[in-house]
């Protein structure tokens, strides 16, 4: 579910989750639906099943109302904030929750004071903080003695990457828990309940399938977006005196148009085709305009990634070596910063294979050989290239004669290296393109030697 706002309000400090049953004040019905549709225990929590699976340290830690302290990180709207507010309503403590934006070292001394004194009277103090990474040096160090003490139990929140953004010695004594991105299954379910739910919006108008799954499809998988963008299109459709919310309203919502794609459809692979093609082509405006549009749409950005790599390897090959270094960088980014920021990673890339010298000769020369192989089987190597290291290896022959191409001049020997009855095959044909152009002059001079021009 979504996280908080920002407003870095101060939980009242003597208010404690005394038992399974206790729950934080219901929200005004007028506030925002995102708020008001907050879960208010872990069976309505949705997403994050790995760290909340039955039996997690995380999960036990809520059951048995005894949570440890912990640093939340990830995106925006993955909940966060909500389900640090169930651990209040289920711990043995007071809670305080304040957001780093305005809070300062006078507010934390402050917070420590009241959970000393709870603490000489037996009771424990959770203590939330939004936004920890806002917090510098000096003012995360006033929370390290409290923190080491046992004085209070800190839930820290970010979505900036904790072993950058916390000092280290508060990240020892802490445990983090990474929260990803919600599925567009799990944010179209948060929006189904918005719809029935008695917290939810009353009396909705009738919101069809396809603007719902297209709602929760481009909201990046931040409930507090989708939930936002719903309450917006229903108050849209019902000023306008429309019989139903349309995708047009979702679209005005969100400020964003819908984009035909089917991430599992004919489009999801005829897009793909586009990019590999135009790519092909050195048509680098193209290129970007079919990226665009798988991205726009939806898809996901580790496949188009992983396209990248293959295309490096299949169509530029040797031509640029460099490629394959782009594409697979673009593959590590994507997967350390996701959506909306990798999409700057991928237009790197691909603009940079667009325009990169092509060449398929190692494609077609895998291909080549390995076709061969599974048309004839594999040929033995000479007895001279086989492992040598077993004892009675030399009896067999085996390794017996190899001449060690490093002490050769030019680093290179005139003994045969492929099996003898391959010995006249060709696998490997480069192209005069970039630097496969320099491979080719090379690989004539070789195969001369050999005896194989």
């Amino acid at each position: 579910m979504a996280d908080g706002d920002e407003t870095g309000q101060l939980f009242d400090s003597e208010r404690a989750g005394e038992g399974a049953n206790a729950r934080p004040d219901a929200p005004p019905p007028d506030a925002p639906l995102a708020t008001r549709m907050r879960p208010r225990d872990i069976d309505e929590f949705a997403g994050q099943s790995e760290l909340l699976a039955p039996g997690s340290a995380l999960r036990v830690a809520i059951e048995s109302g005894e949570p440890h302290s912990s640093v939340f990180y990830g995106p925006p709207g993955t909940g966060k904030t909500t389900l640090a507010r169930i651990i209040s309503a289920r711990a043995r403590g007071a809670f305080e929750e304040r957001s780093a934006v305005n809070a300062g070292r006078a507010e934390v001394r402050e917070v420590i004071a009241r959970a000393e004194e709870r603490r000489r009277g037996g009771r424990p103090t959770i203590f939330f903080l939004d936004e920890i990474h806002r917090f510098n040096k000096a003012q995360q160090d006033a929370l390290l003695p409290a923190v080491e003490d046992g004085v209070l139990t800190m839930i820290g929140a970010t979505t900036e990457n904790p072993y950058f953004e916390v000092n280290s010695a508060l990240l020892s004594r802490a445990q983090i828990y990474e929260f990803r991105k919600l599925t567009d299954r799990e944010v179209e379910g948060l929006l189904r309940r918005a719809l029935t739910d008695e917290r939810g919006i009353p009396g909705p108008p009738p919101v069809p399938d396809e603007p719902l799954t297209f709602l929760a499809s481009r909201s990046g998988g931040d409930a507090r977006v989708a939930l936002a963008a719903l309450e917006r299109a229903v108050e849209t459709t019902r000023a306008a005196g429309a019989p139903e919310v349309t995708i047009q309203a979702v679209e005005d919502a969100l400020q964003r148009k819908s984009i035909l794609y089917d991430r599992e459809g004919d489009r999801h692979y005829d897009y793909i085709s586009a990019w590999i093609k135009a790519t092909r082509g050195s048509d680098v405006d193209a290129s970007l305009y079919y990226l665009a549009v798988m991205l726009e749409g939806g898809e996901d950005p580790r496949f188009v990634a992983r396209r990248m790599v293959v295309f490096a390897s299949e169509d530029i090959g040797n031509a640029d070596p460099q490629a394959l270094l782009v594409a697979t960088a673009a593959a590590q980014a994507v997967d350390r910063v996701g959506m909306p920021e990798c999409a700057l990673n991928l237009g790197q890339a691909a603009t940079y294979l667009a325009l990169a010298p092509k060449s398929n000769a190692s494609y077609k020369g895998i291909s080549r050989a390995m076709a061969h192989v599974r048309e004839h089987g594999a040929a033995e190597p000479p007895p001279y290239l086989q492992d040598a290291h077993y004892p009675g290896a030399k009896q067999l022959g085996r390794g017996t004669g190899y001449v060690y191409p490093h002490d050769e001049p030019g680093g290179v020997a005139d003994q045969p290296l492929s099996p003898e009855p391959i010995r006249d095959e060709r696998f490997y044909e480069p192209n005069d393109q970039g630097f496969e152009a320099q491979l080719r002059e090379r690989l004539e001079r070789l195969r001369e030697r050999f005896g194989r021009s």
